[in-house]
Order: C-alpha cells, then structure tokens, then sequence
C-alpha cells in the first residue's frame, strides 16, 4: 500500500489502535499502562467461534504480562493489557510459531524483538530476521488462501508519520494500491 500512515507519534498508542481501535488514552509509551476490559480483535475473535495468537520474540513465558526483559518490548504486545483476552494467546514466538502453517490461529500476531523490528537494529537486521523467520509462511500464503500483513507502528518523527504496508497472499493482485482504494 503506497499511502499507509500510523496515527500518532509515539509507538504504544498504535498498537492499541491497531488491536483495539482505540489508543484507551494512552498518549506515550509508559508501562505499565492499566488494565482495559473494552472489545478488541481477540475478544471478537473468540466470541465469534475464531481463534488468535500472538508470538512475540524474546517473551519470556506464555501469558507473561510484566514488563520489558531483555529484547521483548511489552509495549508492542497491546494484548497483554486486556483482561478480556486469554493469556494463552500472549505466545514466545520461539517453540510456538508453528511450521504447520495450517495450525496457525485465524488472526496471528508476530512481533520481532527490538533489534530485529528495526527500532535498535537495523534494516538489514530486520531483513533479514523476516527472511529467516517469515518467509517460509509468505510463500505458502501465496497457495493456501492466507494472508500476511507486514506494517510498522510508526517512521522515524514526521507529522505525516507514513509507514510501510505490504500484503502477500493467494488473493492478493502484486503492485501498488494507495491505502484506502477498493482496487
């Protein structure tokens, strides 16, 4: 998508935006910032008979809902913050990420550590981490009616704060679309 953008500066706020729909007024990236109860993808997921997961590199333990532990940034997991959402679904991304993508949950998150989702690394780092740890997915997306969304939280300050979306699926036509467009 060529004309992608996040919503806010800071990160934290869209993620809860992302996940939620909402920033639950959170303005910065604190932690930790609360508990919310208010509906979110997972919550809607599962009351509709769905599953979702998340994998997150560096988490320490299923369910873990402290705070930042070596590379694993608690504020780029806003599920963790919702009592309404199992903590089963909050998965370390190694041991958990299935190699049988046909196991994976109907909505999955996966969210590379701090040095591989290019805020302390660097492109080249987070590159290559999505070579070795998502490419095998992106193809077989590519045959199997699945889709993968790639996009980041936020650019490096700008008001206009645009970021990168890229789409790769069976249905998904290659080329440009502006975002927001039905084509």
């Amino acid at each position: 998508m060529t004309n992608s953008a996040a919503l806010t500066h800071p990160s934290q706020p869209n993620y809860l935006y992302l996940f939620s729909g909402s920033s639950q007024g959170v303005t910065d990236d604190s932690w930790p910032i609360g508990s919310f109860s208010t509906p979110n993808l997972a919550s809607n997921l599962i009351a509709a008979g769905r599953t979702f997961g998340a994998y997150s590199e560096d988490l320490p333990s299923v369910g873990y809902t402290g705070g930042f532990v070596a590379n694993y940034n608690p504020n780029h997991s806003p599920w963790v913050s919702f009592s309404n959402v199992p903590g089963s679904v909050n998965m370390p991304f190694a041991g958990y990420f299935p190699s049988d993508f046909t196991t994976l949950p109907t909505v999955s998150f996966v969210i590379p550590n701090l040095n591989n989702d290019m805020h302390n690394g660097t492109i080249q780092q987070g590159d290559q981490w999505l070579q070795s740890n998502l490419d095998a997915y992106a193809q077989w997306a590519k045959t199997h009616n699945s889709l993968l969304i790639l996009t980041w939280d936020e650019d490096d300050g700008s008001a206009a704060n645009p970021i990168a979306t890229l789409l790769v699926g069976q249905n998904v036509q290659p080329g440009s679309t502006p975002s927001g467009s039905t084509t």
